[in-house]
């Protein structure tokens, strides 16, 4: 009996055959690619060894991890018309020139420049942060526009359903997209509930599933975007998603340590073409650009929103990072859940403590997830041995995705400081220069740290063997981490 398989087995050779030879062509195929599109000759030489020694099923794990095309992306940038913001947003008077030429690295990225006249409001957890979004579409008239990475199906989550079910049946256009790994677990009991309602629902993915025909599969880029906007007058941007341990109820995180922003303006109007071009993307349908004659201009608060992802023709988001680290002199303050920054984030951290610049990184004491937190640790006791600060948060699970550079700039967002934001998953990001934001995320980082523990090099060096090599160990899954 068990002889029986590979009887089969001889009994189809021919089968098997074709099987080996496609997979091997299939293997060719991903090398050759791998040569023509290689970013870091690291990351391409570990693909070629593994499709050279172990095709099978090395050749399929690159369709899903390493192969990356999104022409059909940048088409839908092409739609949104984004080559024509900058003048756009000149007619309507709303740049603001004198930012946009102190940070042209970040206006260059985002396809726009930085847009004044906003009021711009800290949100610092999820109390906070949901009463906000909630109150703001109570306020909806026209449209809402919502994408999480994650939309569960529990008190706040139906919380959400029923405002979004209120608003539509008051004629308010409502449209979600959500993201299909980060919210594999919502039923479809709760979207058919919104499309019951009239409300527009889609996943990020939903016309380019797993493993399709026609093109690579894309179930390794994820949209991590975490953005609300209202009437284009409001927007939210940050670190939360939708689910009660967000509010700090799930026993096993305890308080959740996150941060939101909320902007009035034009900004609120730059985080809309955001969302359009999700939407095209997500469902084939183009949405007007909703650009009025009039923006109303509620503040004196510089904004740009800056939207990365892998459809960039550069990696938008690293050199953003990078050069605003680059760019600091007294401080340079990092928040993040998981840290896993790339050679040339490490360099720039590095060079910055070099420059005699206060370096602190700040992370979740808590794991979340394991072997991210694992190489995220095993980073963070690189850097103690350079000179650079590394706080643990000892109040709960900190999620927050926060950096502040001097007196000069301080972003909020989705972004993590790993690779895979950088590079793999769709962030936003808004950056903000007026002296009061400035100021507010100061205060909300002096508090953060003082709730936190700093790593001393003995803590490194006392670490047991085997924790440290465990840590090493999961280092090297970086890139795709």
């Amino acid at each position: 009996m068990s002889g029986a398989p590979f009887a089969v087995l001889f009994e189809h050779l021919d089968i098997v055959a074709w099987f080996l030879a496609a997979n091997f062509l299939l293997a060719a195929i991903c090398a050759i690619r791998e040569v023509m599109n290689s970013r870091t000759s690291q990351g391409s030489i570990a693909w070629l060894l593994s499709l050279v020694m172990l095709p099978f099923p090395t050749a399929f794990l690159y369709l899903i991890f390493g192969w990356k095309l999104f022409d059909d992306y940048t088409t839908v940038q092409t739609h949104s018309g984004r080559r024509a913001r900058a003048e756009r947003a000149a007619q309507l008077n709303i740049t603001d020139p004198l930012t946009t030429e102190q940070w042209p690295v970040l206006a260059n990225v985002a396809q726009m420049p930085f847009l004044s006249g906003n009021r711009a409001e800290l949100l610092i957890d999820g109390q906070a942060t949901f009463d906000s979004i909630f109150a703001g579409i109570r306020r909806a008239r026209d449209y809402i526009l919502i994408q999480f990475y994650i939309i569960r199906d529990d008190r706040l989550g139906q919380q959400l359903a029923d405002l979004l079910v209120e608003r539509a049946s008051a004629g308010v256009a409502v449209r979600i997209i959500y993201d299909d790994v980060g919210s594999n677990s919502l039923p479809i009991r709760y979207v058919q509930r919104l499309r019951d309602a009239g409300v527009h629902v889609a996943t990020f993915n939903q016309r380019h599933p797993f493993l399709r025909i026609y093109g690579p599969t894309r179930i390794n880029y994820r949209s991590h975007r975490k953005v609300v906007c209202v009437d284009g007058k409001e927007a939210w941007v940050g670190g939360h998603n939708v689910g009660v341990e967000y509010l700090g109820e799930d026993p096993r995180f305890g308080h959740w340590r996150d941060t939101h922003v909320h902007v009035a303006g034009p900004a609120a109007l730059a985080v809309g073409l955001v969302f359009r071009e999700d939407w095209e993307w997500a469902t084939g349908q183009r949405l007007p650009a909703a650009l009025p004659d009039h923006v109303d201009t509620p503040g004196d608060q510089p904004v740009l929103v800056m939207p990365t992802g892998p459809a960039d023709k550069l990696e938008g988001c690293a050199i953003a990072f990078t050069e605003v680290i680059s760019r600091a002199r007294r401080r340079l303050w990092i928040v993040s859940p998981y840290f896993v920054p790339d050679l040339d984030v490490q360099t720039a951290l590095y060079a910055a403590a070099l420059r005699g610049v206060d370096v602190r990184v700040l992370l979740p004491k808590k794991p979340d997830h394991l072997l991210v937190w694992l190489a995220s640790n095993s980073h963070a006791d690189a850097m103690v041995g350079h000179g650079i600060s590394v706080y643990r948060y000892l109040a709960g699970f900190l999620h927050e995705k926060v950096i502040l550079v001097d007196d000069e700039i301080a972003g909020v967002g989705t972004v993590n400081f790993d690779n895979r934001s950088f590079a793999i998953n769709f962030e936003c990001t808004l950056w903000f220069t007026h002296p009061d934001m400035i100021a507010a995320v100061d205060r909300m980082l002096d508090a953060d740290f003082a709730a936190s523990h700093q790593t001393k090099p003995e803590d490194v060096r006392n670490k047991p063997w085997i924790q440290r090599f465990i840590g090493q160990a999961a280092r090297l899954l970086s890139p795709i981490l």
